[in-house]
């Protein structure tokens, strides 16, 4: 079954953004350690919570778009049921966090962002495999 271009463009981005939250999730891990690294090697702008928030903004609104419009294809809520507390936990750990040590920011943010990759993954998962069809034998 060939999939319409949409559809392609919207896993495409689905991948780009599975990708997105797992380097944020890899990141927001490694931060407390290379935190002084960052200036040696021209990397301070990572550290810069302005630069976590964007980024973070981007990643959620990214995730919504292409999860929503994948249940809209699929009519299966799992990827969404990862992403809601992936989002909750990255805009809490980029917020109310912040005021707090590092390391509660770096585990609100690094499990927010496995989250919301992991729902990505599940979303293209369940975006390739076929339609459910109800017939005379279907117990749903």
């Amino acid at each position: 079954m060939a999939r319409s271009p949409t559809s392609r463009a919207w896993q495409t981005a689905d991948r780009f953004g599975a990708g997105a939250s797992f380097l944020c999730a890899i990141h927001c891990a490694a931060l407390p350690f290379v935190l002084a690294l960052l200036p040696v090697a021209g990397l301070e702008f990572l550290a810069d919570h302005r630069f976590e928030r964007a980024f973070v903004i981007f990643a959620c609104a990214l995730a919504l778009l292409t999860l929503v419009n994948g249940y809209r294809r699929h009519r299966r809520p799992l990827s969404l049921l990862l992403a809601f507390p992936g989002v909750s936990l990255l805009l809490l750990g980029v917020t109310v966090a912040e005021q707090y040590p590092i390391v509660l920011h770096s585990v609100l943010v690094t499990c927010g962002g496995v989250l919301l990759a992991s729902a990505h993954f599940v979303n293209l998962r369940l975006d390739r495999r076929p339609p459910h069809v109800h017939d005379a034998g279907c117990v749903h």
